[in-house]
């Protein structure tokens, strides 16, 4: 009977649990438990939970110092489960400020336990130095970037496999069938906003957003505006879009903001994963990124990637425009987001580059959970 034990403690990582959990199930079938921390995708495929992953859902500096004591006991206990269960591999599932934690502790008593990290942290961004140090402790890292298994070689870190983005499984909802693409060719164009998905990113782009529309429409530019958005958001949204002299119609979810993808001719976004998500969609786009005064001081002193745009990162040119901080204006952005509306050298150099997209990241090929599978059923050991 294979143990593996599973740690996951967000949305995002008990979603990419609970396809790693079919592929292993698929392989082993009845010889095979799972045990760990997961949420409610992973519950229904057989794992419960050592604890609910909403103790963790905590968001702010000042939330985290409150909660910090019931934050490190946490830690303690999902390694002390770890020891009790001694499984066959561990696999620690993103959310580094947590799972890499638990990593080095159950190590450090039981070196003999293999160690899967899935999701690289973005040591290629932040704090490289990460690299070097999981190598004393974690086996192999699973990559979702396709350029991050060279990041870890040049830092030395642990060995590391490209399994592709998850996205890639859902590459269908986000390519236009033949009736969108009319709609993406038509007029007016649609143009996406998509200030964010936390309510402080919220906060800091819609005042810049709305000018920045405010004189694309005074500049005498058409378009039709949709911002996707997610239920737990679109109270706040709608509220702070009222002072736009430039009203979007509003989508909220996530099938919604996928359809709203497929008929997109541009897109004006914050930066994050939904770049990805926009280039892989074929939508060129202008981004922007503001913070507060302490997080932009953090961020200009450590980030070490020559953009902070995934999707330029994964493509491997700065083909998207990027306004960060004091760039990010009204009159940048608006300037940019007439050239990507139009039929431009820039904009046709983003279309070029997003045609790249389906070899860079291997679209086509075994899903992203399949190849993950074969790396864990590797490194499960033999007793």
């Amino acid at each position: 009977m294979r143990k593996i034990h599973l740690i996951a403690t967000e949305e995002s990582g008990d979603r990419l649990g609970s396809a790693l959990m079919r592929e292993l199930k698929a392989r082993f079938g009845d010889d095979v438990i799972f045990s760990g921390v997961g949420g409610s995708s992973m519950a229904r495929e057989g794992l419960q939970s050592l604890f609910p992953i909403e103790q963790l859902s905590i968001i702010g500096l000042a939330a985290v110092l409150k909660k910090l004591p019931s934050i490190l006991k946490l830690i303690a206990q999902a390694t002390d489960d770890v020891l009790r269960t001694r499984p066959d591999v561990l696999v620690i599932i993103d959310s580094p400020d947590f799972t890499q934690r638990v990593a080095r502790r159950v190590h450090k008593r039981d070196a003999s336990i293999p160690i899967v990290n899935y999701v690289s942290p973005t040591v290629w961004a932040w704090r490289p130095g990460r690299a070097k140090a999981m190598r004393a402790y974690v086996d192999h890292v699973l990559a979702l970037l396709p350029f991050e298994p060279e990041a870890h070689r040049r830092l030395g870190g642990p060995p590391c496999t490209y399994v592709g983005h998850p996205l890639i499984e859902q590459i269908d909802t986000l390519r236009p069938t033949a009736d969108e693409q009319a709609r993406r060719d038509g007029k007016p164009p649609v143009l996406l906003v998509l200030p964010g998905s936390r309510r402080s990113e919220i906060r800091h782009h819609m005042e810049t957003f709305g000018a920045t529309l405010d004189l694309l429409r005074k500049r005498g530019v058409a378009f039709e505006l949709i911002l996707p958005t997610m239920p737990h958001l679109v109270d706040g949204i709608s509220e702070a879009v009222k002072a736009w002299p430039v009203q979007p119609r509003i989508v909220v979810g996530e099938a919604e903001k996928r359809a709203a993808f497929r008929i997109a001719h541009a897109a004006f976004a914050k930066s994050g994963t939904v770049t990805l998500e926009l280039a892989l969609s074929g939508v060129p786009m202008v981004t922007a990124y503001k913070a507060g005064s302490v997080e932009a001081w953090i961020i200009r002193r450590r980030i070490t990637s020559s953009s902070v745009i995934l999707a330029n990162l994964v493509i491997g040119e700065n083909v998207i425009p990027e306004f960060i901080q004091e760039d990010c204006t009204a009159e940048k952005l608006a300037a940019s987001l007439q050239e990507a509306l139009a039929d431009t050298p820039m904009r046709r150099r983003q279309v070029e580059a997003m045609a790249k997209l389906d070899a860079i990241m291997g679209i086509g090929l075994a899903a992203p959970s399949r190849i993950a599978a074969e790396v864990v059923a590797a490194h499960i050991r033999r007793t």
